[in-house]
């Protein structure tokens, strides 16, 4: 069994809205429910849960789910007071017969179903070959030069380009050790910036998919305005 936590649990005060930027309409259609088209459509996965704030439930159930007919979502789960409480809520739900979760950010729209089970595949075949991974994360690459700074916001020295890149979402794991990687943080109130953070602190490996920069996460009313024009350009919508 392969599951999906799609955190949607967000406010997003800097999107400048009355509506929280996951139920905010790109083409007459939540950006919630691009994301979640995305997974329903794909293949490998084969339950969704979905993470939505405090009083969210209902509305999501009603103006999402049932709306758009995703069949593949078995929960609405409140979210928690940060996006690592708001993971963890959704992956106590998922049964202990789920092999491989993938968690990702319900406002990156432009992820597409095939990059998804790419990132399942590439799961199983990096751990038949090194035990030690137990998660794989897709980023984009760094194209700019990257600068390491000390506090005085001197440079310190020019980081190498290639050995550097920016981590996005979908990140897929192994569910069995990523819960575990999640009670030990919780037990040591340690808070990551990610989940693949979680899982590097256990002392598991995490392998890099370099994917793309389109792959963009809406916080910005420019996020919202750019992902419009991928989605036209990509044929997405009419």
């Amino acid at each position: 069994m392969i599951s999906a936590v799609i955190t949607a649990a967000g406010k997003g005060t800097r999107i400048k809205s009355n509506v929280s930027k996951q139920f905010i309409h790109i083409y007459g259609k939540p950006v919630l429910a691009h994301t979640l088209q995305s997974f329903e459509n794909c293949e490998k996965i084969n339950s969704i849960f979905v993470v939505v704030p405090k009083g969210c439930i209902a509305y999501c159930f009603d103006e999402i789910i049932g709306k758009y007919s995703f069949k593949k979502v078995k929960e609405v789960v409140e979210g928690g007071n940060t996006r690592q409480d708001s993971v963890y809520n959704a992956l106590k739900r998922i049964p202990e017969k789920c092999r491989i979760v993938s968690i990702h950010d319900g406002v990156r729209p432009l992820i597409t179903s095939r990059e998804i089970g790419d990132l399942v595949s590439k799961l199983v075949r990096f751990n038949k070959k090194d035990e030690t991974v137990k998660g794989v994360i897709i980023a984009s690459p760094a194209y700019e030069t990257v600068k390491k700074i000390d506090y005085d916001n001197l440079i310190d020295h020019t980081i190498t380009r290639s050995l550097v890149c920016m981590a996005q979402t979908p990140q897929t794991f192994f569910f069995k050790e990523l819960l575990e990687a999640y009670k030990k943080a919780k037990a040591d109130d340690f808070t990551g910036t990610d989940d693949a953070s979680l899982v590097e602190r256990m002392g598991w490996k995490v392998k890099v998919f370099i994917g793309h920069h389109e792959n963009i996460k809406i916080t910005t009313p420019l996020d919202l305005f750019l992902a419009e024009l991928i989605m036209h350009r990509n044929g997405k919508v009419k």
